[in-house]
């Protein structure tokens, strides 16, 4: 989870596109306003799975970030699926 955090703070669509399972992932992302968001922080608010022998795991997590001066957060649990030594963004619910 905290990679693709980075991913998003580097505007780094390829990086997130490759770590998103095929079964879910868009053929493009929209990063045209990355520039406009400040990002403050990642809090990990929860875990399940996700460890060496798993092949499944659930983070719950909260990004803060700002657009013109206002503060906003992301709140939102993700799920992901291991394929070889490779962990994959599979979907994630958000909350408010």
């Amino acid at each position: 989870m905290r990679s693709r955090y980075s991913g998003y703070v580097l505007a780094r669509e390829d990086y997130l596109l490759r770590t998103w399972h095929e079964s879910t992932r868009p053929e493009t992302l929209d990063l045209s306003d990355a520039s406009q968001l400040n990002w403050l922080g990642l809090k990990i608010v929860h875990t399940e799975a996700g460890g060496f022998d798993d092949m499944q795991g659930v983070v719950e997590f909260v990004a803060r970030y700002k657009i013109g001066g206002k503060a906003h957060r992301l709140h939102e649990t993700s799920r992901f699926v291991r394929e070889g030594e490779q962990w994959f963004y599979l979907e994630g619910d958000f909350r408010k």
